[in-house]
């Protein structure tokens, strides 16, 4: 199964493999977003180590099932070869309506045909209030350039 873009990445394929994460992410699909991944594929989540689809679904519904109405912007922050570097936020509430922003970094490695072979992510969560909220949804068309504020 081929995922493009494929490495080597440019500028342009790194930002569109990123794009294109944030887009599967914000469906809080986890079948979906685990197809963009090797069989095999090994993570590192905050302090939570994940191998293999199967373990990547159940990560992803676990988190979902905790983190409502997840809205989630990445931004490429550097990529070479097979690597891309991402900076991140994300916004969602838990189950007692409190408000939570996200902020982390992610290392990514792909093999050939473009599925992620590895990920490790260092994330911290912040509170918030509702009115501090700006991240709402997937991303519009007007905000395809927008980067993420670092505060």
């Amino acid at each position: 199964m081929t995922r493009p873009p494929v490495p080597p990445f440019t500028a342009e394929t790194a930002r569109a493999k990123v794009r294109a994460a944030e887009d599967a992410w914000n469906t809080r699909d986890p079948h979906r977003v685990a197809l963009a991944y090797t069989p095999d594929s090994v993570w590192r989540n905050r302090d939570v180590f994940v191998s293999g689809r199967e373990e990547i679904v159940a990560f992803l519904t676990r988190k979902w099932e905790r983190e409502l109405d997840y809205a989630l912007r990445k931004e490429l922050w550097a990529f070479t070869g097979d690597r891309i570097a991402v900076r991140f936020q994300y916004e969602w509430h838990d189950a007692d309506g409190r408000w939570w922003r996200s902020y982390g970094n992610e290392l990514w490695e792909f093999d050939a045909e473009g599925l992620m072979r590895r990920r490790e992510a260092s994330i911290n969560d912040v509170a918030i209030t509702a009115a501090d909220r700006r991240i709402f949804g997937p991303r519009r068309a007007d905000e395809d350039d927008t980067p993420i504020p670092l505060a």
